[in-house]
């Protein structure tokens, strides 16, 4: 291990080139960034992001090269990186990498996208960037480990380390330059899950923040801006106050060998992450045994300690989003429509059929699914019956997950029911889109997505 292991993750983020990467982890950027581009936009209309581009809309200039995907207006890279931050957090769609318990799209994509439009950047440049981001922000989400995410939301404290990396590379910022980025956007680190027990917005608002705060980090940085050379790993530093099982190790391992983003995985259903694995393993109990949501009288879903952290505190969700956060109304979506997606959650997350089922729920804490979390989250349920079956339903690899993943066509089908979701774009638009994405290495600066 490096015994500066922040300066080892800088200079590689600072030096990282294009002919370094594996063309499966370009293609796979290309991937992330098309299904962060449908998740953006299914956030159009949402009270909270709706809010925050008020907020944008009263604080920014007028004018500006990057562009605000839900509104489909241009502003300063700041703003514009605020609001699809935002906006890409809202329905839970958006990508996760399992070791790290983190979404980095959300908090990578929007500064590097709005950061490469101002400065008339290529797409190679954008996808470099943006592994960069993705490398930097896994290794400090795994550094700071379980005992972080137990209070502290990893996307919005790692997301603003991930940020000002992506946007440093962007900058070309020196290694030396580089570290002082990663110092500023870790002291400004922050997001806290005691949100979810009010049914809050504040999801949203850690993802703006934490994209924000790295790109300010990194263009401060590049005027000569200093910052903490030990911001992760020092004595008064993010592990220090935000982890009781902290490892430096994870800060720099394998790396240009291990690429982490390539490990991220996409969301099948609508919902909080924890609730997936439970999720499928239900289906796969429904399908096999061809049960109606009547037959069954109770489920437990075993799983681990972080699920019953986040999930736990969700018992009678009051709002769409918060009902996400619910293993019974997720499990309750699946059995009565074998999915859980947009569409459910909107029209009947509080359907009586729902609250019903959400009261024969429960999670208990399975030794077998804690001790392989989070590098695998396993699905496991017991399902009994009003016949009297006890059945049992199991998945090692959730629909999305790299051994279980979707591909093109599925991506395309997923960003394509985003936008139809939020009415933010038409088929033939998200088509012209599609095209440019699955380009992005090709020569050619970033222009708009929209006219």
């Amino acid at each position: 291990m490096s015994n500066h292991p922040s300066q080892t993750l800088a200079a590689f983020a600072a030096t990282l080139r294009f002919e370094d990467i594996p063309a499966h982890v370009v293609r796979r950027a290309e991937d992330l960034f098309l299904d962060w581009f449908g998740s953006a936009l299914a956030g159009k209309g949402a009270r909270p992001v709706e809010t925050i581009e008020r907020f944008a809309l009263q604080m920014a200039p007028g004018n500006g090269d990057s562009e605000v995907l839900i509104s489909r207006r241009r502003t300063t890279p700041l703003f514009a990186a605020m609001v699809n931050a935002a906006a890409s957090h809202f329905v839970e769609q958006d990508d996760v990498h399992n070791g790290s318990v983190f979404h980095p799209a959300t908090v990578v994509f929007p500064p590097a996208l709005a950061v490469a439009q101002a400065l008339g950047c290529s797409g190679r440049d954008l996808l470099v960037a943006a592994v960069a981001g993705y490398e930097v922000g896994i290794r400090v989400g795994e550094f700071l480990g379980r005992s972080h995410y137990r209070i502290f939301h990893t996307t919005g404290t790692a997301g603003s380390v991930a940020a000002a990396a992506a946007v440093g590379r962007l900058l070309q910022l020196t290694p030396e330059q580089m570290l002082d980025a990663i110092g500023s956007a870790g002291t400004q680190a922050a997001g806290l899950w005691e949100f979810l027990r009010d049914a809050a917005d504040s999801k949203q608002l850690h993802t703006a923040h934490a994209a924000t705060s790295g790109l300010m980090a990194a263009y401060l940085a590049r005027d000569g801006f200093t910052a903490a050379k030990h911001i992760l790993e020092g004595k008064q530093g993010m592990a220090a106050g935000m982890s009781s099982d902290a490892d430096p190790a994870r800060l720099t391992d394998r790396l240009g060998e291990r690429w982490a983003l390539a490990e991220t995985s996409f969301k099948f259903h609508a919902s909080c992450r924890h609730t997936h694995p439970a999720a499928d393993a239900l289906l796969q109990v429904m399908q096999q045994h061809v049960l109606t949501p009547q037959q069954v009288v109770r489920v437990t879903a075993q799983v681990h300690q972080g699920a019953i952290d986040v999930l736990g505190p969700v018992v009678n969700p009051q709002t769409v989003h918060q009902a996400k956060f619910s293993m019974g109304t997720v499990l309750g979506l699946i059995a009565q429509f074998q999915r859980a997606g947009l569409k459910e959650f909107e029209e009947a997350y509080n359907d009586p059929r729902i609250a019903e089922f959400r009261g024969k729920v429960h999670m208990e804490l399975d030794s077998e699914v804690d001790s392989a979390y989070p590098v695998r989250w396993i699905g496991k349920v017991t399902v009994e019956t009003s016949d009297g079956r006890i059945l049992h339903g199991r998945v090692d690899e959730p629909k999305g997950d790299p051994g279980n993943t979707l591909n093109r066509a599925e991506l395309e089908q997923k960003a394509l029911r985003l936008a139809e979701f939020s009415h933010a774009a038409m088929e033939d638009e998200m088509g012209a889109a599609f095209r440019r994405i699955w380009n992005l290495a090709q020569p050619g600066k970033i222009e708009r997505f929209f006219a």
